[in-house]
C-alpha cells in the first residue's frame, strides 16, 4: 500500500536519547519538554509555547482563555475537521459557520464580516491542509471589530504567510502532532501566543492549576493535564531540526504532481501570493465529469491511499440537524476534493499513472 504520509523520523534517530530516559526513569517535565518548548519558540518567532496532549485540547485551551461562555458566537471556518467546531460546541457557545474560498479552502473574507454580531466574542480560522493564504486579512477584520483571533494551524506547522511563520499570527495559534502531520510525536499538540497573560494562564491551567513559589506549590486554579512526555518531545525536537528541508521537498513533490494532473483537469488547492505552504496534505480538486468516491475506490484496489480533502463541518449530521445552515463552496468541497500520497521517496509517477489509467 502506497500511504497518503509516512513518519520523518526513525527509531535510531531517538534511540541514544529514549536509552537515557529508560535509564534516568524521568518520563515527563524533564529537560526533552523544555527544550521541545524553546525550539518550537524560536521556529515560530512567538515569545511563548505550550504543550498538549493534541490540537483538540489546545484548542479548548485557547477558548477558555478568551472566556467563552455558554451563548456566545464563535465564528470558524466551515472547512475542517470536526474538531475545530467540537470545542466550541463543548463550552456551550454557538459555532457560526464561515464559508470558505473555493480556490484557497480558506475562510472568506466578506463571509466573516456578514458574520459578525454583538455575541460574536472570537474567531476560528484554519490554514485549510497547512495553508495559511488570507490569514493576515482575517487578522486585520478581527483587529477592527476587537475580535480575538484563534489560529487552527492544526496542519501548519512550517508555513507562513508575508513572511511570518504561523504560530506567531494570530493571538493564539494551536497545532497538531498526529501521525498525518509532517511533524509527528504520535499524538499531541502545541499553543503559541506572545501575551504574557495568555502565557500566564496557559502555564498554570496546563500544570493542575498549579504554581511553585519559594520550592513549595500552590494550586491557585484548577487545572488539567495535558502534557506531552519526554519521550514524545525528543521525537518534536528531531523532527523541526530538519522541517524547513521537509517542506521543501514536499513542494517539489507538488510540482511534478501539477505538471502531470492539471493537464487533466485537476484544479490544485491554490496557494496566494506571499504564502509558503508546508503541503501538509496534497489536495486536488477532482474534474467535473469525474465521480471523486469512484476515482478513490479505483486507487484504493491499486493500493494507493488517498481521503477527501477533509470535512464540511455544518454539513455533518450534528451540526446539520442542530444549526440547519449548511454553506454551499466548504459542502462542494466536501465532495470534490481528493488527498494524494505526498512524502519523500513516494512513487507519484506511479500513482499518476493510475490515474490516468482511470479516466
Amino acid at each position: 500500500m502506497i500511504r497518503l504520509i509516512k513518519p520523518y523520523i526513525s527509531f535510531e534517530d531517538v534511540e541514544k536519547e529514549y536509552r537515557e530516559i529508560f535509564e534516568s526513569g524521568w518520563f515527563t517535565k524533564g529537560k526533552y519538554v523544555e527544550e521541545f518548548r524553546r525550539v518550537i519558540r524560536e521556529y515560530t518567532g512567538a515569545n511563548y509555547a505550550h504543550l498538549t496532549t493534541s490540537a483538540t485540547t489546545a484548542l479548548m485551551m485557547a477558548l477558555r482563555a478568551l472566556e467563552i461562555k455558554p451563548g456566545d458566537e464563535v465564528i470558524v471556518s466551515d472547512f475542517s475537521f470536526p474538531a475545530t467546531a467540537n470545542v466550541v460546541e463543548e463550552l456551550g457557545a454557538i459555532p457560526i459557520f464561515a464559508d470558505v474560498s473555493l480556490e484557497t479552502f480558506n475562510m472568506l473574507p466578506e463571509e466573516l464580516e456578514s458574520k459578525i454580531t454583538e455575541k460574536t466574542k472570537a474567531v476560528i480560522f484554519v490554514d485549510a491542509l497547512g495553508n495559511p493564504s488570507g490569514i493576515h486579512q482575517i487578522k486585520e477584520i478581527c483587529s477592527r471589530y476587537d475580535l480575538p483571533l484563534i489560529e487552527d494551524a492544526a496542519c501548519a506547522i512550517g508555513s507562513s504567510e508575508f513572511g511570518e511563520k504561523c504560530g506567531n499570527i494570530a493571538d493564539i495559534t494551536c497545532f497538531s502532532f498526529h501521525p498525518r502531520k509532517l511533524l509527528t510525536t504520535g499524538e499531541g499538540g502545541a499553543i503559541t501566543c506572545n501575551d504574557e497573560t495568555l502565557h500566564r494562564f496557559f502555564e498554570i491551567k496546563l500544570n493542575h492549576g498549579a504554581v511553585s513559589e519559594n520550592g513549595k506549590i500552590e494550586f491557585v486554579d484548577f487545572g488539567y493535564n495535558y502534557r506531552l512526555t519526554e519521550l514524545q518531545a525528543v521525537m518534536g525536537i528531531k523532527q523541526i531540526e530538519k522541517l524547513d528541508e521537509i517542506v521543501r521537498s514536499r513542494n517539489l513533490i507538488r510540482d511534478s504532481y501539477i505538471e502531470a494532473l492539471e493537464p487533466l483537469g485537476f484544479e490544485v488547492q491554490k496557494v496566494s501570493e506571499g504564502v509558503r505552504h508546508n503541503v501538509q496534505s496534497m489536495v486536488f480538486k477532482v474534474p467535473k465529469e469525474i465521480n471523486r468516491d469512484e476515482l478513490s475506490k479505483y486507487l484504493k484496489n491499486e493500493n494507493i491511499e488517498t481521503t477527501i480533502g477533509t470535512y464540511s463541518l455544518s454539513g455533518t449530521t450534528y451540526f446539520k440537524d442542530k444549526y440547519a445552515n449548511v454553506q454551499y463552496n466548504s459542502s462542494s468541497l466536501e465532495y470534490s476534493t481528493i488527498t494524494l500520497p505526498c512524502y519523500n521517496g513516494v512513487d507519484n509517477k506511479l500513482i499518476i499513472e493510475r490515474i490516468r489509467g482511470f479516466l
